[in-house]
Parts: C-alpha cells; structure tokens; sequence
C-alpha cells in the first residue's frame, strides 16, 4: 500500500503554484502517493498547518500577504510556526533574495532542507533539488551557496586574491609554484597564507592540508 505524502506549497502567485504542482505530479515516486495543499497567503496557509493534515513537506515563498491576527508576516513566520508544531516536516524556502543575512536567519531560526533562490532554478533544477531533499540531503541552489561563501570571506576580511590561493592549494598546487597562477611573490602568498592559517585554525597551527579542510568545513571551497 502506498503511504501519502503531503505537500503544503504557499505562493501568493496562483499560477506559480500550480507549476510547482505539475512538476512534482508529472514525476513517480515510488511508494508515495502525492497529496498537495495550496495556500496563496499567510492566512490560508497557518489554517493548514494547524488543521488535521498531517504536511509532510512544505514549500515555503517569504513574500506572502500577512496575517497579522496571529503575528505571521511572511513565509519565514510560517517557517517557524511549522519548526515548532511539526518538527519532522521538511522544509523548503523559495525566495527571490539571496541576501547573506536573509539566508543566515532562515539558518538559524528555522534550518531548512532546501533553500531555492526563485532565479536560479528552471523546472529540471526545482525537481532535482526535490529528489535530493526527498532523499535526506538538503539543497542550496547557486546563488545561496555563492552568499554565504561571501559572507564567509567578508567575516575572515579574505579576498580574491586568498581565494586564488586556496584554490590552487585545493587543487594540489604546491606553495612555490602558486605564483604561476597568482599575481604576487611568492614571500607575499606566504605571508597570506600564514595569516589565514592563523584566522581559520584560530592559532592551532597545521599544514596546508589542514588549512584546506577547514576551510571545505566552512563552505569556504
């Protein structure tokens, strides 16, 4: 018997609704029969979430008309009503922005599966980050990804010139031959080298290897 999957998608664009519903409906998942509930506004959307239908996975627009009777303003409100109500649902923003601090916060407060900037997906890429968040790993497209790269670079002061560097030491280019690549001496890479194995190992010491895992840990590369 095939268990029902619920799917909550909330846009306050009707016809974008029913894409993202066509797409997911066109797809077989094997097992699961594909139930969704549409909600075009903050209101329709919490009477859901509240209601007897158990969401199993919600897409989620922050742009949304508000309902201010119960303090939920946008998407992100939703996000947090359904974190704290259905802590097992699998969440996924759908956004226009991909701001570094928007993104930070929708980390931090409500930890989402997905994270989908609405201009860099076409209808292959929203249903491949489904079928990779379906599958228990969670999904970033570009232009998030490429946000909180640079935020991280802004926090540590790193520009271009320390992410060429740890590019070619990513690729297993040795010190001495980074010049080849990179338009400074070779004292001035190692300079820089030395002051971000300081900042990212936060004084531990290490080598270049584990100057290059730290900075994979971080999203840095």
């Amino acid at each position: 018997m095939k268990q029902d999957l619920n799917i909550l998608i909330v846009d306050d664009h009707p016809m974008t609704v029913n894409g993202y519903v066509n797409v997911l409906s066109e797809e077989e998942f094997e097992g699961y029969n594909l139930n969704f509930l549409k909600a075009l506004n903050c209101e329709e959307a919490y009477g859901i979430i509240t209601g007897p239908t158990p969401i199993n996975i919600a897409y989620l627009d922050l742009s949304l008309p508000p309902y201010p009777d119960k303090k939920i303003f946008s998407g992100l409100d939703l996000g947090v009503l359904i974190r704290n109500t259905i802590p097992n649902c699998t969440i996924i923003i759908l956004t226009m922005h991909s701001e570094a601090a928007l993104i930070d916060r929708l980390l931090k407060e409500i930890n989402p599966q997905g994270i989908l900037c609405k201009s860099d997906i076409d209808i292959d890429e929203f249903l491949n980050a489904f079928k990779i968040i379906f599958g228990g790993d969670t999904y970033l497209s570009h232009k998030i990804v490429k946000s909180l790269k640079d935020k991280v670079f802004d926090n540590y002061n790193l520009d271009s010139y320390d992410k060429q560097i740890l590019m070619r030491l990513s690729e297993g280019i040795l010190t001495k031959n980074i010049p080849n690549y990179v338009p400074l001496s070779l004292s001035a890479i190692e300079k820089r080298k030395a002051h971000m194995k300081n900042m990212l190992l936060q004084g531990r010491g290490g080598d270049d290897h584990d100057l290059i895992e730290a900075i994979k840990k971080m999203g840095i590369l």
